[in-house]
């Protein structure tokens, strides 16, 4: 149970210090009312521990004070006495006897900091399982001074930074292709896709797809991308079975429409699609080189041109656009000069979508009687060449044996022309060379 504080018993008085007995009320020398308890005094402490004592000993307290000296027991500031750390030495700067700063009131019980402090060397430990540090943020190619946002445009000037897909170039063993963005678009709505492999009697074969993406429709990028991986894929799964070439062919279009066909049903197109917007579409052209066959099929007015090594042999164009001016043309409405010099000319009348009509792959096939060079291209190249007289002009002498460098010329004869459109050419050598054999 808790209790009530007693009061000390008084020895003096508090006002005059004479000697008073214990049961007194009041002072008989001064007449203090000796049971008014004063106030406790501030807490200061008077004494402090200077040290530890042995082990089994008592502590050495100081000695109180001796009752009726007639004066309060001096008081002691907390820096008014010598200090001791934990293990028994003077504190520094407060030795016995040594000069205290007057007056202030502070002990200076542990030694002056510095004014910087040695850094701890890392842990390898944990610098083994550390993050790594973030990437830095991609700088404006243009401005070289705004950070690039998350949809490929500089914060500070707006520009448009490239894209992966803006120039690609590719080589798979005699073949190769390079596609551009061209000069007047914002992206590469084409794609294409280059491979090499055998036949099953060990026979080499290359072949080459080039898709163009329709850009009135959505995702006309992700619709080449689709279409030209899918055929791709095909013509190497099927050629080494044993298919025909020109079945393969087929098959290889049919597979790119069904890629095609996909995307309409994915959430991206749903977001995207509007109803002035078809879905995703595409053209899709190829071919396919084996030591004596020369395989074309297309959907759509990408096209394939045929140049002999020897120049004075005629060049041919291999394939028939499924456009407006085809159709004037194929019609007798109008000569070939007049319906391309229509501004409808290159409205297209056969795609890869699901907003296409019925799916009709064109393919032929051909025996030429000599070597030479097959070019495959998007109108971002023909529209500058379009008659197979001039793109043989353009294909160099040894396009055969340096197909990628034949590439770069072309796409480049685009570019100076104006590069309105972007531009994809594949090149392959005919007859396909053995295998090893590649661009020089």
């Amino acid at each position: 149970m808790s209790q009530m504080p007693q009061q000390a018993a008084l020895s003096q008085c508090p006002s005059c210090a004479e000697p008073v007995e214990s049961g007194d009320r009041y002072c008989g020398a001064c007449g203090y009312d000796l049971s008014v308890v004063s106030a406790p005094p501030q807490d200061h402490p008077t004494l402090t521990m200077t040290g530890s004592a042995p082990p089994g000993e008592d502590v050495a307290w100081p000695a109180p004070e001796p009752a009726g000296s007639g004066a309060p027991p001096e008081a002691h500031l907390p820096a008014d006495l010598p200090g001791t750390d934990s293990g028994g030495r003077p504190l520094t700067g407060h030795e016995h006897g040594a000069e205290q700063p007057a007056g202030s009131g502070v002990r200076f019980d542990r030694p002056q900091e510095p004014d910087e402090y040695p850094l701890q060397a890392p842990d390898p430990r944990l610098a083994a399982g550390a993050a790594a540090p973030p990437d830095p943020a991609q700088v404006c190619v243009a401005c070289r001074a705004g950070r690039v946002d998350g949809d490929g445009y500089c914060e500070n000037c707006g520009h448009a930074q490239p894209r992966e897909r803006d120039h690609v170039e590719r080589e798979s063993g005699p073949v190769a292709a390079v596609s551009d963005r061209g000069l007047r678009h914002h992206r590469n709505e084409d794609a294409f896709a280059v491979g090499h492999t055998a036949l099953p009697d060990g026979s080499p074969v290359a072949l080459a797809v080039v898709c163009d993406g329709v850009s009135s429709a959505t995702r006309p990028d992700d619709a080449s991308l689709a279409a030209s991986r899918a055929a791709g894929d095909t013509l190497l799964a099927a050629l080494p079975r044993g298919a025909h070439p020109q079945q393969a062919m087929h098959e290889a279009i049919v597979a790119a429409a069904r890629a095609v066909d996909a995307l309409a049903e994915e959430p991206a197109t749903a977001r995207e699609h509007s109803p002035h917007q078809n879905a995703p579409a595409c053209t899709i052209v190829g071919a396919v080189v084996t030591s004596g066959l020369l395989v074309v099929g297309w959907v759509g007015d990408s096209r394939v041109y045929w140049v002999p090594d020897d120049r004075g042999a005629p060049p041919a164009r291999l394939t028939e656009d499924d456009s407006w001016a085809a159709q004037m043309v194929a019609a007798g409405l109008m000569s070939e000069a007049e319906a391309y010099a229509d501004e409808r000319a290159h409205a297209i009348t056969g795609w890869l979508g699901a907003d296409a009509y019925e799916l009709e792959p064109h393919t032929a096939s051909f025996e030429p009687d000599r070597p030479g060079t097959v070019v495959v291209c998007t109108d971002g190249l023909w529209n500058y060449a379009e008659t197979a007289e001039e793109m043989a002009e353009l294909v160099t002498p040894d396009a055969a044996v340096r197909t990628l460098h034949c590439a770069r010329v072309l796409v480049g004869h685009a570019l100076d022309g104006g590069g309105h459109d972007n531009v994809t050419v594949a090149v392959l050598p005919f007859p396909a060379p053995p295998q090893g054999a590649g661009s020089a």
